[in-house]
């Protein structure tokens, strides 16, 4: 039997799913001081002491030496981290992605090099750990990355360096089509203020589909409710 929902009943916000990316140092792990409930942080680059002395926040550090094995060890934790906890940050896949394709390497012909293979491989791997995240059920989830520029083609013809999150082109489409929101941290330069560009353009990947904002501080960044609300008025006019 289908299991029909109905749209009214449908939370906007509730349960997101949210992209940050950034330059290293920009202070993406520290986005989770901002975050309300109980969190758990799955430290992949072991950045997490920028959280000392948080309350309601915990860390799980993986194993950079044997990445695919630890990240498979915390999967089977799903069920624990549903019930046990309000938010999941898996915090820096560009940082995972490095470390899986090192120990692929390590077990190469010649003890470095990738092999073909490798790239299918990861392409699979990525899509199914990926999906098993998202699939966590009543639980926040944010995903950190660095930033790289991707060549874009825009609808003239024109072609554009475009900042993105730094992971393969290869899983990066369905890692971004999976989130209810992507966006750009960056610092201004004046104040030393750190914000989120939450809309996308030739120079920028973001989106958001859960309020109407183009960009917020961080401080702000998870305050979807005030902000649906704004949404939903306007969509009643």
């Amino acid at each position: 039997m289908l299991n029909i929902v109905k749209a009214t009943e449908i939370s906007r916000i509730a349960n997101w799913k949210i992209v940050i990316y950034a330059k290293p140092g920009t202070g993406k792990t520290s986005v989770a001081k901002n975050l309300t409930g109980k969190t758990l942080v799955f430290d992949l680059d072991h950045s997490s002491k920028v959280l000392s002395g948080q309350s309601g926040v915990d860390v799980v550090q993986l194993d950079r030496n044997r990445p695919e094995e630890s990240f498979t060890e915390f999967l089977k934790n799903k069920n624990e981290i549903s019930n046990n906890y309000d938010n999941l940050i898996i915090d820096n896949l560009s940082s995972f992605e490095k470390d899986w394709f090192v120990e692929k390497g390590r077990n190469s012909k010649n003890g470095i090099s990738n092999e073909i293979q490798d790239y299918s491989q990861w392409t699979n791997y990525f899509s199914r750990i990926m999906a098993s995240i998202y699939m966590i059920p009543n639980i926040n989830i944010l995903v950190t990355a660095w930033e790289t520029q991707q060549q874009i083609t825009s609808a003239d013809g024109m072609v554009y360096n475009q900042f993105a999150p730094s992971v393969r082109g290869s899983v990066r489409d369905g890692l971004l089509g999976m989130a209810d929101v992507v966006g750009r941290m960056i610092i201004n330069p004046e104040t030393g203020g750190r914000g989120v560009i939450l809309e996308g353009n030739d120079g920028v990947y973001a989106k958001n589909r859960l309020d109407s904002r183009k960009a917020t501080t961080t401080e702000d960044l998870f305050n979807f409710e005030n902000n649906t609300e704004k949404v939903e008025e306007t969509q009643n006019v």
